[in-house]
């Protein structure tokens, strides 16, 4: 058993055998899901687990080198705007495209992990970066 941090067993070893520019996904309840990727649901109840909490813990656990973002945060998600800005500060380059593409690039993720949050474009994709 681990003694902290990340404690979800099937989010560990998704992240632990993630390669270089590998992306994982942390999605709003809303988000749809492509075919053949795999979704870890944490969904339990509307904002159960929220998606703030869902992204500080696998942010602790992830090397991220970039971060993507739905171009629609900016009119209708401030607090996924800070912290776009919050990566930027901590050197994570940070993107945006617009959600229907955005939508598309989540085929290519090794997981979709599904968020109770239920505010808008509440989605992020966090490319793998190197710990080396």
């Amino acid at each position: 058993m681990r003694r902290g941090g990340l404690l979800h067993a099937e989010l560990n070893r998704v992240i632990a055998a993630m390669g270089h520019t590998d992306t994982l996904v942390i999605a709003d309840v809303g988000l749809p899901v492509p075919p053949g990727v795999p979704c870890i649901d944490l969904a339990v109840l509307p904002g159960t687990p929220s998606f703030s909490v869902v992204f500080e813990a696998i942010f602790a656990e992830l090397a991220v080198e970039r971060a993507t973002f739905a171009s629609e945060i900016h009119e209708r998600n401030s607090a996924l705007v800070a912290l776009a800005a919050r990566l930027t500060k901590e050197g994570v380059a940070v993107d945006d495209v617009a959600h229907e593409d955005f939508k598309r690039a989540t085929a290519r993720a090794v997981a979709v992990v599904r968020t109770g949050e239920t505010s808008a474009y509440a989605n992020v994709i966090l490319h793998a970066g190197v710990t080396f």
